[in-house]
């Protein structure tokens, strides 16, 4: 993922609760086990993850895992000069995360793939709330 201009990344399971990052894209490798994650909020997607998958979650986009193996490895990572903040969708966390969401530059290169992949062909810039 470094090759891809993506670091600051972390080996661990997936919050038991809805999250989001309003400073930074994040990217979620299933090592080993699988997940059921909702995505968007309580009223989200839920989909299941298992090892192999790579989830791309784009800033300000929720995230909380619903059910999981006891065994599930997780490696997490963000772009290359963004860094995570934790935000829980509370009322006062508005309006500063949205002019943050906003503002999170689309990574230099897919984390997987890079310069050519997926997410630089599909991604776009966040939305005006």
């Amino acid at each position: 993922i470094e090759a891809h201009q993506w670091g600051n990344a972390w080996n661990n399971g997936i919050y038991p609760y809805h999250h989001y990052h309003s400073t930074a894209h994040e990217v979620l490798f299933i090592c080993h086990g699988k997940a059921t994650i909702q995505f968007g909020g309580p009223n989200g997607q839920v989909q299941t993850v298992r090892a192999g998958d790579v989830v791309e979650v784009p800033a300000g986009v929720a995230h909380n895992r619903l059910d999981t193996d006891p065994d599930l490895v997780v490696i997490g990572a963000y772009p290359k000069g963004q860094s995570p903040d934790m935000c829980l969708g509370e009322p006062e966390e508005r309006p500063d995360t949205d002019q943050n969401i906003e503002s999170v530059p689309l990574p230099a290169q897919d984390p997987v793939y890079g310069e050519e992949g997926p997410m630089m062909r599909y991604w776009r810039q966040p939305q005006s709330l």
